[in-house]
């Protein structure tokens, strides 16, 4: 063999390294970049159950902000995904996974690509926050809010026919730095109402909250901005 032919392999292997370390680099700087966004902007669910419809779809993909809630807090009407306060969702263990998907999903959940917890959080909408008093329900079904009755037509669901959804009574005041969070389908939701037992007593705490979601990235055909309906709660007054 040839020393030109050596000469020629060697600088061909030098030639390649700076582009393989161009390469590592920059997909160590998206991990970083994706990372941060995940866990300080944005953060990616999907939907598990149908307790939200007809406002979001079983399998849905949405995005959460974390950082405006952060700095504004939650407002009626938001559309929010929160850990489980204690007791709202069943215990389901699950099957162990071989240790390469395992170590391929947490790669991905990392960089916001994988949503594999969702199922341990829950997404409602906020009713009322700190300070309110909430009541079910007045003579035609409807939930009060510091004594103003909701039309909350704009984004229940209902079956044909029905006018309300069925009541559970509660009359509660939301406790400092909580939520009080019910489902658009609401007969098909375990959300505050059903909680009241559990060590929260149905409020959820604002620690406990991811932030609010705000867009439907998939399937594509649904994709769109998630409506707060904030004007549903334009003439509630502010807790006394």
């Amino acid at each position: 063999m040839s020393s030109d032919s050596t000469l020629a392999r060697r600088t061909r292997r030098r030639s390649l390294w700076p582009l393989v370390r161009d390469v590592l680099v920059i997909l160590l700087i998206a991990i970083v970049v994706s990372f941060l966004v995940k866990t300080f902007l944005v953060r990616s669910f999907y939907i598990p159950s149908g307790s939200m419809e007809q406002t979001l779809q079983i399998d849905d993909r949405i995005l959460v902000d974390e950082l405006t809630p952060r700095f504004g807090g939650y407002s009626r009407g938001d559309v929010v995904v929160f850990r489980d306060p204690g007791g709202w969702l069943p215990v389901t263990p699950e099957a162990p996974q071989p240790a390469l998907l395992e170590a391929a999903d947490w790669v991905l959940s990392m960089v916001g690509l994988s949503a594999s917890d969702s199922k341990d959080h829950l997404i409602k909408r906020v009713i009322g926050v700190e300070g309110d008093h909430i009541v079910c329900c007045n003579s035609l079904g409807q939930i009060t809010v510091n004594d103003v009755p909701l039309d909350e037509s704009a984004y229940l669901h209902l079956n044909e026919g029905q006018k309300a959804p069925q009541e559970v009574p509660f009359d509660v005041t939301v406790p400092e730095d909580s939520l009080w969070v019910l489902g658009d389908n609401r007969d098909a939701s375990r959300d505050s109402r059903y909680n009241t037992e559990q060590p929260s007593e149905g409020f959820v705490p604002v620690e406990n909250v991811v932030g609010r979601a705000f867009l439907v990235t998939w399937p594509l055909g649904r994709f769109g901005l998630i409506d707060a309906h904030h004007d549903t709660f334009d003439g509630v007054p502010e807790a006394r």
